[in-house]
């Protein structure tokens, strides 16, 4: 089988397209890159939606955080405490068990999949890291902005739209970046959690595993499963990168704030 033919029934076999039976010898590594890239969008998929629905709630929590009133402040604090304070490992189980029991009850049997569950565990924790830095950074908005705004008579929602918010994300944005690299690594946490994955659809570790376990040798496959996440990390990096500039085009060129990325090996 020649790797065109390869790239044609595997590429995009992770998503139902294509041939369902896996290789079962004489691997080759267009198989290999082919099957573990294909994996990779699921990973992609589990990402972006993450940090598209996450940064809304994470918004919301760090401002709820920085109200004044208690009913408001505590639940955004215990939503950061907990979903912080936990390994995000255990929480993919104590989801699991609660979206089963939830199906049990007859009640939205499709989020004990993967696909529907996995993504609100990383969804909820990474609102939960990202509504920490977007706190960290209402906090550091400058005091003068606030008191120009009421100079101005600026005040309310325009002022939080006008001043506030622009300022939290301009100051919040590199430790984001971090996270946003950070979450793109913990999907392949998905493939080890309770969560089943539909007819084999796995991610890239899926695919790297397999062929781990068939071939008895890890340093083939595992490698090329890390050089797909360094090229999308760096396409991360350059992505936000540019946000970032945008977020700072306001400023002279030596107060803008680069960005420093700094990966957690630990979560």
């Amino acid at each position: 089988m020649s790797c065109l033919q390869t790239i044609q029934d595997y590429a995009l076999r992770s998503i139902g397209i294509g041939e369902r039976l896996l290789p079962r010898s004489d691997f080759t590594l267009c198989q290999q890159f082919t099957l573990i890239g294909s994996g990779m969008i699921w990973n992609i998929y589990f990402a972006v939606l993450a940090l598209l629905i996450g940064f809304f709630i994470a918004s919301a929590v760090a401002v709820g955080k920085n109200a004044g009133p208690a009913w408001i402040r505590k639940p955004c604090e215990w939503f950061i405490f907990i979903f912080r304070g936990s390994p995000l490992f255990i929480q993919f189980f104590f989801a699991y068990f609660i979206f089963l029991s939830i199906k049990k009850a007859g009640y939205m049997p499709w989020l004990t999949s993967a696909q529907a569950g996995a993504l609100v565990v990383l969804i909820l924790n990474t609102a939960a890291y990202s509504g920490e830095i977007f706190y960290g950074a209402l906090r550091a908005v400058p005091r003068g902005d606030v008191e120009a705004a009421d100079a101005y008579g600026i005040s309310g929602w325009p002022r939080f739209r006008r001043i506030l918010w622009p300022t939290m994300m301009r100051l919040g944005w590199p430790a984001y970046t971090n996270e946003a690299i950070f979450l793109f690594h913990a999907t392949t946490l998905v493939f080890f959690s309770a969560f089943p994955t539909l007819g084999q659809r796995g991610d890239a570790l899926y695919y790297a595993s397999y062929f781990a376990d068939k071939t008895f040798n890890p340093f083939i496959p595992y490698p090329i499963l890390a050089g797909y996440f360094i090229l999308f990390s760096l396409l991360i990096i350059g992505l936000f990168g540019l946000i970032n500039r945008h977020l700072n085009r306001h400023l002279p060129q030596e107060s803008r704030r680069g960005l420093r990325i700094r990966p957690n090996l630990m979560r």
